[in-house]
């Protein structure tokens, strides 16, 4: 059985196998939590990262790609690009945003990962709903896990840095559970 849990806090002081980046498509970093990762990683992501970009041009909304931690405690970060909000385009953005989650889900387990830690992807300057984004990221992942598609995954943590995320997670996991 797989663990869903909510955290609130700082997800680069996490001790887990993988923590989920918030990032854009140039993999460059940025604000937010894109920026708090690459600082405390240190140097090697980015350079990680500009060869991931070398290689196949930056990642596109829904995908991910993985690099090692650097300095972070974590074995590895799995780079994520959620969708950009757009009024009245929930239906569309939504799987693009679901899509974040079980990639990033499917790249820790073929990694071998047993524990993984998400942020609260595009709920930032990208502008999604909060509690949209809430509603999506927990189904996404519950209906991974409950088709078996979470391979070696035995922990996954929502990580809010802030209260109204982690009021908004914690429903939602109770809830689902």
């Amino acid at each position: 059985m797989v663990a869903i849990e909510v955290v609130r806090g700082d997800i680069t002081s996490l001790e887990v196998d993988a923590i989920v980046n918030a990032a854009n498509s140039s993999l460059m970093g940025g604000g937010g939590v894109d920026g708090a990762i690459h600082r405390a990683a240190g140097p090697s992501l980015l350079e990680e990262c500009r060869a991931i970009v070398a290689r196949q041009g930056g990642c596109p909304p829904g995908e991910a790609v993985m690099t090692g931690a650097g300095d972070l405690k974590a074995t590895v970060v799995i780079h994520t690009v959620g969708p950009v909000w757009q009024p009245g385009e929930g239906d569309r953005l939504d799987p693009i945003l679901a899509s974040c989650y079980t990639t990033s889900l499917r790249l820790a387990a073929d990694a071998g990962c047993r524990s993984i830690a998400f942020p609260n992807i595009s709920t930032g300057v990208y502008g999604y709903p909060k509690d949209r984004a809430a509603d999506v990221a927990v189904g996404a992942v519950r209906s991974l896990v409950a088709g078996r598609g979470g391979g070696s995954i035995e922990r996954i943590l929502f990580v809010c840095f802030d209260d109204d995320n982690a009021e908004l997670y914690e429903a939602r996991v109770a809830a689902s559970g």
